[in-house]
This record gives C-alpha cells, structure tokens and sequence, in this order.
C-alpha cells in the first residue's frame, strides 16, 4: 500500500507494543523503514514480541520496561531513549478498561483505568515534547482513542472520560505545539478483536450480535489500523494536524456499542463483578 521507505530514519516509541494492536502497528512500522522502541510493564512479553518482530523483518527494536502509570518513571524511560538519539513519533497505546455498572466502581477501579489511559499518555506527550522542544526537533503525537469520545459509552465510563480527556490534549497541543514543528493526531477504533481487549470487554455471556450490527457486518482488520496509523505519522501526513480519524465500519453511526448491556440481569452484573475480582 505504501512506499517501502515511508518511514525510513523514523524512531518510534510504542507504548503497550508488546501485543495487541500495539504489536501489530509496531510491526507495520518496521516494515515500512522505521526504527521501533516498545515499552510496558512486562519485559518477557516485550522482549518475546521484539524477538519475533526482529525475525520478521531484521530490524532494529528496543525494549524498555516501564510503568507508564508513573511520571518519573516515563522520564527516565525518555532519558534512557534519548541517550541514544531522539524519538521522532510517539504513539500512546496502553490503555486499560472493562465493563463494570458504574455505582459499583470502587474509586481504586477507577483509578486503575485512569492511571495509564489518561494519565501514562498524559506524561509520555509532555516527556517527550518537552525534549522536542527544548531540541528544536520535530515530533509527532499518535494517541489510539475510542468512538466513545464522540457518543459516550455506558458500562465503561472512566475509559470514555479518559478516551475523552487525551482528546482534549490532542486538539489543545496542535494549537500549542503546531508552531513548533509537532503534530498531535489521534485515531478511534471500532472492534478490533484482541485477546485482552475482548477477555474485557466481550465477557461470556455478552450478546455477540455486535459485529452483524456493523454496517459493513465485520470487525476490523488490525493490518488496516496498522496502516492507518503508519500513514498519519508519516511526512505524507505533515498537514493533519488536531484531527481524530474513526476507523470502525461506521459502527458509531447505529450505536456506542453497550446498549446490549442494558439489558442484562443483577446475575449477569454479579457474575462478572466476581470473575474480574479473581483476575
């Protein structure tokens, strides 16, 4: 789809690139000449999914394991990086939710959903800008949102505000940072299937009639965010500037995409309160 070299001399952190959508966008990047720095909380995931990557495709990755939760943390993962040589993109991936009725959230719940969706994404763009900034180097801001920025989301509140939140941060930096050569983008997915996500978010006994309900009757391929992604990071992007990209089939059109949980019974909410107390 794209030239070979789209992103050749990029240096691009991942964070939560281990798996997921985060490995498959981290994968995509390589292959198009960029140079690729993953981080999360778990090293023996990371180093597993780098060595596959630098199998795949004989390039260069970094590992760092970081909690992204912690702001002194993410400084000194952007000192380890910048050792070496600057960052030229960040794209914030982590996140973390699940389906919870939200008079039941204990604020320890909401908070871990907050911690790294608004406040990891939060310190790794002011870590990195900063640096930006203070060299005079161009940078670009990927932060992988949600369609419940635009229609809310029942069930899964602290991640629609923090979703929500980063948004407000893309838009208000673009204006702010614009002027000094960084770009701050964002894209929100529809259904992408991933082992944690759907573990989360599609639990047993959840109506599974969402993907008919998408006007293109599918879920999306993590090979098309991919792309998406590598191309609004790339100079062929360099006049998309505050802007949210939708990738979902037009999902957000018909629906937020909880309203089947309005339906479900105190036993249902019982049991699923008791399976995420044993994760």
């Amino acid at each position: 789809m794209f030239e070979t070299g789209l992103l050749r001399d990029k240096r691009i952190l991942v964070t939560g690139g281990g798996s997921g959508l985060g490995a498959a966008m981290g994968r995509r990047f390589l292959a198009l000449g960029a140079e690729l720095v993953i981080c999360g909380r778990k090293l023996d995931r990371l180093e597993a999914a780098a060595r596959e990557m630098r199998e795949q495709t004989g390039s260069k990755v970094t590992t760092i394991a970081c909690d992204i939760r912690d702001g002194a943390a993410v400084d000194g993962m952007m000192d380890q990086i910048w050792r070496e040589a600057p960052l030229d993109i960040l794209v914030n991936n982590a996140a973390a939710t699940f389906i919870a009725q939200s008079e039941h959230l204990s604020f320890r719940a909401a908070d871990a959903i907050l911690a790294p969706t608004l406040h990891g994404a939060m310190y790794c763009t002011l870590a990195a800008g900063k640096r930006w900034i203070d060299s005079k180097h161009k940078g670009v801001v990927l932060s992988i949102l949600s369609t419940s920025t635009i229609t809310g989301r029942a069930f899964t509140v602290p991640s629609a505000m923090a979703k929500s939140a980063v948004l407000a941060m893309t838009r208000s930096l673009a204006v702010e940072w614009g002027p000094k050569g960084i770009r701050t983008v964002a894209i929100a997915p529809g259904p992408f299937p991933t082992a944690g996500a759907s573990g989360q978010l599609r639990p047993e006994g959840r109506d599974e009639g969402w993907t008919a309900r998408n006007p293109l009757g599918r879920t999306g391929e993590h090979g098309e965010l991919a792309d998406l992604a590598s191309f609004l990071v790339s100079d062929r992007a360099g006049y998309i500037n505050g802007e949210m990209v939708v990738i979902d089939g037009g999902a957000h059109l018909r629906s937020s995409g909880a309203e089947d949980l309005l339906g479900w019974s105190d036993a249902q909410w019982a049991a699923q309160r008791a399976a995420r107390s044993k994760e």
